[in-house]
């Protein structure tokens, strides 16, 4: 093999290396986590509706601090006001995007999973396997709820595999009516 032959060669391996690389590092895997752990983690759940949000960057990460109103509560306390931050987010010319970290629209109403203290900000247990969005049917008003992880592929340790998992196009009420019965049983 001449020089330049190796040379190209060393070239093209560095560069498929560069790729492996970037490939992996844009990768994100969540374990699953089944509804009761879900709930049991979680120090508050809560019907909320997203007012808006503020995107901001801190020791060169980018932030989405998302502030919703509360309407119900379902377990834990929470003042009527919250801020729920994720990673990621839209910055000027920056876009920074985190696999399964759920975004929000303002207007839109949801159930999330909350971890953290009043009077601070919330993080959102298990990220889109702690988001549950609501739907209303316009004809009949019927409320339903789906998971945001309901589609995505989420690696569970007992099978060792990715899966689909989660809930999807449950009833309102019997979503909220799961979360109450799983509540009041002994922690794992």
């Amino acid at each position: 093999m001449s020089y330049t032959q190796r040379r190209n060669f060393l070239w093209v391996l560095f560069l498929v290396g560069l790729c492996l690389i970037a490939i992996v590092a844009n990768a994100t895997t969540l374990v699953h986590l089944p509804f009761p752990r879900l709930v049991g983690y979680s120090s508050a759940i809560a019907r909320v509706q997203c007012v808006g949000s503020d995107v901001r960057l801190e020791k060169g990460e980018i932030w989405t601090d998302t502030r919703f109103h509360v309407l119900e509560i379902e377990k834990g306390f929470l003042p009527s006001m919250i801020v729920v931050r994720q990673p990621g987010g839209k910055l000027q010319n920056l876009h920074s995007h985190v696999e399964d970290s759920p975004e929000f629209r303002p207007g839109e109403e949801v159930y999330l999973f909350l971890l953290g203290k009043p009077g601070k900000q919330f993080n959102v247990v298990g990220w889109s396997q702690g988001t549950f969005r609501i739907h209303r049917d316009p004809v009949t008003g019927v409320e339903t709820v789906t998971q945001d992880s309901a589609e995505i592929p989420v690696y569970d340790t007992s099978s060792q595999e990715f899966r689909k998992t989660g809930i999807k196009n449950i009833r309102a009420d019997a979503f909220v009516e799961r979360i109450h019965r799983e509540a009041l049983r002994p922690p794992l």
